[in-house]
């Protein structure tokens, strides 16, 4: 049983709070400034490497890289300032044990990391937003390549399209001067209609082929072998150009996604640095006072 006996009222001033908020701001604030420094000096560099010459441009997987590289070095420069700063300017607390120091040390650290990203993604939230907006838009631009790319070349096969016009480029001066010969509607609009279909199914089928080389060769004269060739050379440049776009929006693709991967992984190492720094800083600040203040009883 307990008695008032047994309660011990322990004089003195209240406990300190565990959570010094002013040195979490300011090793936050610092590392928001050193990291706009970094990336403002990260983008001039970048700039150097880049050229309207072929020549004198780095590549683009060079370019790639050296962002990557370069958004972790910011990271940990910033965050290692930071923490340090939020761990050297805390409160000491003389009666807590080890442990609870080192717990402490390490939640400041990543508290002033953590007000420096919300700092920083403050200031450049247009430009976080614009790169989560190029990522989703490269990934939806590879899951709909074909599409996309089915939908240029159709529109490069309207009646004034190249595509069209290549089919029925004749070499007879006769025809390509006769009245309305070139211009003949009826034609060029069935092989657009016929095009634009086979483009959005994949493929052309055997028929459509086989009516292509009949209204070529009428218009154009060549025999129906040569018009034939000249369907399949067209029907291949289609592929292939449908084959180019889907290669770039898959390279668009996986060059967000891996810099979406690497700036999440750069922004969990910068966490572990500031906790870390923030260790070291407040067990450099102890150590000063117990070299130079004498410690409390």
């Amino acid at each position: 049983m307990v008695t008032q006996t047994d309660i011990v009222v322990a004089a003195g001033s209240p406990p300190t709070s565990p959570v010094s908020w002013a040195s979490i701001i300011a090793g936050g604030v610092v590392a928001a400034v050193a990291t706009l420094v970094l990336m403002l000096l990260g983008s001039g560099f970048g700039l150097t490497m880049i050229s309207p010459w072929a020549s004198q441009s780095a590549s683009a997987a060079t370019v790639v890289v050296s962002a990557a590289i370069w958004l972790v070095v910011v990271q940990w420069i910033s965050s290692c300032m930071g923490g340090y700063i939020a761990g050297r300017l805390r409160k000491r607390w003389s009666t807590v044990h080890t442990d609870e120091v080192l717990f402490r040390d390490s939640a400041h650290g990543l508290l002033a990391w953590s007000v420096a990203t919300l700092v920083v993604v403050t200031v450049l939230g247009s430009t976080v937003s614009g790169l989560l907006g190029s990522g989703v838009q490269a990934a939806s631009n590879a899951v709909s390549g074909v599409a996309k790319a089915g939908t240029e070349a159709a529109s490069n096969a309207g009646p004034n399209g190249y595509v069209v016009d290549s089919l029925f480029r004749s070499s007879d001066p006769a025809r390509i001067n006769a009245p309305g010969a070139e211009g003949d509607a009826a034609a060029v609009g069935q092989a657009t209609r016929i095009l634009t279909t086979s483009i959005a199914n994949g493929e052309l089928s055997a028929d459509d082929k086989s009516y292509l080389a009949v209204l070529i060769s009428a218009r154009t004269g060549l025999s129906q072998a040569d018009a034939q060739k000249r369907v399949d050379d067209t029907w291949t440049a289609v592929q292939n150009a449908k084959a180019k776009a889907q290669e770039v929006a898959e390279k668009a693709r996986k060059a967000a996604a891996t810099t979406t991967l690497l700036g999440a992984l750069s922004l969990i190492i910068g966490a572990f640095i500031a906790a870390v720094s923030a260790v070291l800083g407040g067990k450099l600040r102890d150590e000063d006072e117990d070299r130079w203040l004498p410690r409390n009883a």
